[in-house]
């Protein structure tokens, strides 16, 4: 109970406007960006081709590859196969490109430091 007052206490004397404006949080959104926006207009490429190519080449689709697997099957599982590849690109590059910042600016905010988990490290409060 007493831990969560505190950091009701803490988040509101936070001006939330002025910590988005700093080089920082900048250089944390630019980051982000660059990794989510051009991954987003691929797979939604890579998306929209399957489904045209299955609306539109049923011949090609239907190519059988080996006894009843087809073309069209093994492009709807590589659909699968992306999503996950993505997700894990994404918690790899976040880990290593977007924490980092990302727990500096909650430190500056909450004056403590926190473990991998989330939770304060102990003595490190100002």
């Amino acid at each position: 109970m007493g831990h969560d007052a505190q950091g009701t206490d803490a988040a509101a004397s936070v001006d939330f406007k002025e910590v988005q404006s700093t080089e920082q949080f900048q250089e944390l959104r630019k980051r982000h960006r660059s990794f989510v926006f051009p991954m987003a207009i691929a797979f939604l490429l890579w998306y929209f081709a399957y489904v045209l190519l299955a609306d539109y080449a049923v011949g090609f689709m239907s190519t059988k590859v080996w006894g009843n697997i087809n073309i069209g099957l093994i492009l709807g599982l590589l659909q699968f196969v992306s999503t996950f590849a993505i997700t894990g690109w994404y918690v790899s590059y976040s880990n290593r490109k977007l924490d980092p910042i990302a727990s500096e600016i909650r430190h500056g905010i909450e004056g403590h430091e926190f473990d991998k988990h989330g939770n304060p490290v102990s003595g490190t409060a100002k």
